[in-house]
């Protein structure tokens, strides 16, 4: 499917779940489209003098279980549709989490890897003040997400702060953690993850030495996920990113994996294995060949629609745990679970980021800094619950993952709305 018609799926998703849920026709209208849609142009000082001009967007898409929230991305891909449907996303992932949040997501379409750190900085500001109105601690909390990072949301949080005429750390999350920032913010997807992980472990009684992982994607989610997987045992064979990736029979270890991209800039030839990188010992792999390994779980961690009608038939993992944003189209989730795959859905395999956001909002508001270990500890306890209530439904509705995790999430924002009617 192309990349312009994302929302039009994530659309048909939620109308076909709120068919089975009989939601009212109201609530399906309140639903199916997002509150607002704020697309700008704004104009950049460029360090030679010149001006460039950007378009941004920010869509929020329901706020009845609390504010709008959701992250900002610095990406040449970025449209108008692409952020409607993660905003939608962005919803029912706040919902099934049972986070206080509604569902937002913003962008700019730009390669931030053509700027200078200047120019960055002041397409940050610009972007805050093109969306003041619209954001703010009890309105709309942004975040990190694809291209971004800590130092813009320092950014971010500063020329908020200065246009308010006050300083206002909960108005944004994934911070430095001197501005407030949540100690384990920045890992706490890839963590997330792997607490999915150890879930299907007990269910399925896998054996992490034996259990073969390959994760397509190598950025923070990605890595993360590794490195944690890693740390608990698990075989780590395939890794890869935009450029390609490697494959290790014997398995990989992601520390080391990272320390050669940093010294040779990609992870391709780095077949790195206990304190060695062997160039000799592995191959090479396209990211559309890790998808296709004959593993146990594969991890899609980079961009969506990767996984489709035209490759789930190829597909040989037992199990499918979702790091990106919808990485599986809706024909290809039918051909999976035809297949007896289990695919644990994006909206509940990567939802220790948002999480992890809402106790970096709780600090800012508590005015008391949450300890790395108490973070961990409740971001498990939560997607344990989670994931519990969507294995529980699954099986009690005869359905996927997937549309158990839709179902519940749905289900609570369609009362939150009727509660207020």
């Amino acid at each position: 499917m192309e990349k312009g018609n994302i929302f039009l799926e994530i659309q048909k998703q939620f109308i076909e779940i709120a068919d089975t849920l009989s939601l009212e026709p109201e609530i399906i209208r309140e639903l199916e489209e997002p509150h607002r849609v704020v697309k700008f142009q704004t104009s950049v000082l460029m360090d030679k003098g010149n001006i460039e001009t950007f378009t941004g967007f920010r869509s929020q898409h329901n706020n009845a279980l609390g504010p709008y929230k959701g992250g900002i991305r610095f990406y040449q891909g970025v449209s108008e549709d692409e952020i409607k449907a993660l905003s939608m996303l962005m919803t029912w992932k706040c919902s099934l989490a049972g986070l206080p949040f509604g569902g937002a997501k913003g962008g700019i379409i730009i390669d931030p890897y053509n700027l200078s750190k200047g120019e960055l900085e002041r397409l940050s500001r610009e972007y805050v003040r093109r969306t003041l109105h619209w954001i703010g601690v009890k309105k709309d909390i942004p975040a990190p997400d694809m291209n971004t990072n800590p130092q813009i949301m320092a950014w971010m949080v500063d020329e908020f702060s200065k246009l308010k005429g006050e300083f206002s750390p909960g108005a944004f999350t994934g911070k430095p953690e001197q501005l407030w920032g949540l100690d384990g913010r920045a890992e706490a997807t890839g963590y997330g993850g792997v607490v999915i992980l150890e879930r299907l472990k007990k269910i399925s009684k896998m054996n992490p030495k034996k259990t073969t992982i390959a994760i397509q994607g190598f950025g923070n989610v990605g890595s993360n996920f590794a490195r944690f997987a890693f740390e608990k045992g698990y075989k780590i064979v395939a890794l890869s990113e935009a450029v390609g990736g490697v494959y290790l029979k014997e398995g990989l270890d992601p520390d080391k994996v990272l320390e050669c991209r940093e010294e040779h800039g990609k992870i391709a030839g780095c077949y790195c294995r206990g304190s060695v990188c062997d160039f000799g010992g592995g191959k090479e792999v396209s990211n559309e060949e890790l998808l296709e390994m004959e593993v146990d779980v594969l991890v899609p961690a980079a961009i969506e629609n990767v996984i489709t009608k035209e490759n789930a038939k190829r597909i040989k993992a037992k199990y499918i745990i979702a790091m990106a944003n919808n990485p599986i189209t809706e024909e290809a989730q039918e051909i999976l679970e035809s297949r007896k795959i289990v695919v644990v859905p994006d909206i509940l395999a990567n939802s220790g980021g948002v999480i992890a956001s809402y106790f970096e909002w709780l600090q800012a508001h508590q005015g008391v800094l949450w300890k790395r270990e108490k973070v961990f500890k409740e971001l498990s306890n939560t997607l344990e619950k989670s994931f519990d209530k969507v294995w529980d439904l699954s099986k009690k509705k005869k359905v996927g993952l997937r549309k158990a995790a839709h179902l519940l999430a749905v289900s609570r924002v369609a009362e939150a709305i009727k509660s207020k009617k």
